[in-house]
């Protein structure tokens, strides 16, 4: 059983049997007794009315948020991918320049050492 349901359960249960302890131990007559509880019956009819509409709505409300949650994810993913793609785009075509300005960089300074060592 659910935690929802066993919170649920455990709030008529309770309700009800202390209504009825309630209800008992008061001294009143027979036609007050059936009144009160036929009242309580109501407020009690009522009050699960009220739990299973909210209960509705949160049910629908989570469904909403998951849902917009998710296009939500699908469009960041595919942002996130087409940012990608875009600086990707950009630097292909500078990578072999790059690659060949390190190699320059690597070619100096090995130029450097050895000048250094020679003194």
């Amino acid at each position: 059983m659910s935690k929802g349901k066993s919170l649920l359960l455990g709030i008529m249960v309770g309700g009800a049997v202390s209504a009825a302890a309630t209800l008992l131990s008061t001294p009143a007559s027979g036609r007050d007794l059936r009144g009160r509880v036929k009242d309580q019956g109501m407020e009690w009819k009522e009050m699960i009315a009220n739990l299973k509409q909210d209960g509705l709505r949160l049910k629908q409300q989570i469904t909403e948020t998951s849902k917009e949650g998710a296009a939500l994810i699908k469009e960041l993913t595919q942002e996130m991918k087409k940012s990608v793609e875009e600086w990707k785009e950009t630097v292909e075509p500078h990578q072999e320049n790059i690659h060949q300005y390190l190699e320059q960089i690597e070619s100096s300074l090995k130029d450097l050492e050895d000048k250094v060592k020679k003194h």
